[in-house]
């Protein structure tokens, strides 16, 4: 596509495009078996899995993959606006009336006659009592309620805690935090060596909820280190392999020491470049 294709492209006219094509996929007469199969309950992951991926071409900075990922994260929101018109329960246009509407209310500063002359604390402060007002609308009643059940974990973790954080239930700081996880390993390694599987596990998440808390105190999004985490394995876990190629080997052909040397060769070099 040229730019100038790309310029005279109305953005209107092809959500209006999208939207044809998915009312004629879901056509029970002459449209797509599998699309007219599917329900809110089948298509959820799907919607899940095209927002992480969005999220991976981010972090890989694939810019030119960018607008295929958004597109097909936009197909998700089409399909179920689709199922839900044929349902007589809400339609596309509600869908961006919604957020359309949202937006505006929670920025007074922008689209009505409140000052912009505002610091981020402030700012966040401000943000939070308009949710408030909107939590209020919906009849949720308790600190938490409202925080989406197919978040991700860890990032579910850490908006139950900023909300139990709002009412004053927290640590003062990250060196509390720190404690509680010494504490949760003990408890972890006692499971692990004489309470069996179930306690392990309950014991694991525990560990894992507080390593949460402390990435909350410390201003790190654990749901990007994690994935920086495994794009570093990703990398020098291939280099292994291209290493272990290069002699015409696999890594099943070598043992833990060889790869270990490896790994530290590729980390070296990582940080030698970088």
């Amino acid at each position: 596509m040229t730019a100038t294709e790309q310029d005279s492209r109305d953005a209107g006219a092809e959500i209006l495009r999208l939207i044809d094509i998915m009312a004629q996929l879901r056509d029970p007469k002459t449209g797509c078996p599998w699309d007219i199969e599917q329900d809110f309950a089948t298509i959820a992951p799907y919607t899940i899995e095209e927002a992480h991926e969005v999220a991976d071409a981010i972090e890989r900075k694939a810019w030119g993959e960018l607008p295929g990922e958004l597109g097909d994260l936009l197909l998700q929101v089409v399909f179920h606006a689709q199922m839900a018109d044929e349902a007589g329960m809400f339609d596309f246009a509600d869908c961006a009336a919604a957020i359309s509407d949202k937006l505006i209310f929670r920025h007074p500063h922008v689209f009505g006659d409140e000052s912009r002359d505002k610091s981020a604390e402030q700012q966040v402060k401000d943000w939070e009592a308009i949710k408030a007002v909107e939590r209020a609308g919906k009849a949720e009643r308790g600190t938490l309620d409202g925080v989406a059940m197919g978040l991700p974990a860890l990032t579910r973790a850490i908006k139950l805690q900023n909300r139990a954080a709002r009412v004053g239930f927290d640590w003062p700081n990250a060196t509390e935090v720190l404690g509680k996880i010494a504490e949760e390993t003990a408890e972890l390694v006692e499971a692990r060596d004489s309470l069996g599987p179930e306690a392990m596990e309950e014991e694991f998440g525990d560990l894992l909820f507080v390593m949460a808390n402390l990435a909350r105190h410390l201003n790190i999004d654990p749901e990007l280190a994690l994935r920086r985490a495994n794009a570093k394995f990703t990398r020098r876990f291939e280099a292994i392999e291209t290493a272990l190629a290069a002699v015409g080997r696999r890594p099943e052909d070598s043992d833990l020491a060889e790869m270990d040397q490896l790994w530290d060769q590729a980390k070296a070099a990582e940080k030698a470049v970088g």
